[in-house]
């Protein structure tokens, strides 16, 4: 196992890695609906792409939810199997909902990995932005 500081290095490393390897700028937070972002995220065991509704709101954070589930089947041909929860609790204890896809058995602490974390990141992140793009003008009518 690695340190704190160590495991803190790599993760520093990998981002910096994934930067330089993919350098484009992504949507993210540049969604224009507060508190609607998409995001990246790897950890020991797997990787991640996700649709964060993080709305305080609930009745507005499940319109969002709705809409984006009312596109299920095109997120589906885009991306493939999708994971979706309304009421999604982050470690921090907050609830949120979420869309997301996972690539298992890829570890950030693991260098053999990162590229295909990489190539995964990019395929499933464009993919989405695809969709939310395609789509904005329905997404923001709430």
């Amino acid at each position: 196992m690695f340190s704190k500081e160590e495991a803190q290095k790599l993760r520093k490393e990998f981002w910096i890695a994934f930067g330089k390897s993919f350098p484009r700028k992504w949507i993210l937070y540049n969604t224009k609906i507060k508190d609607f972002s998409f995001k990246f995220n790897a950890d020991a065991k797997k990787a991640e792409v996700s649709l964060d509704i993080e709305i305080n709101d609930e009745l507005f954070r499940n319109a969002y939810f709705e809409k984006m589930w009312s596109l299920e089947s095109i997120l589906e041909e885009e991306l493939g199997e999708i994971h979706k929860d309304e009421f999604y609790t982050l470690e921090n204890g907050k609830v949120i909902s979420r869309f997301w896809i996972t690539k298992e058995n890829v570890s950030i602490y693991n260098k053999n990995t990162w590229q295909e974390i990489f190539e995964f990141f990019v395929e499933k992140m464009e993919a989405f932005e695809r969709v939310y793009f395609e789509y904005e003008d329905f997404i923001k009518d709430i």
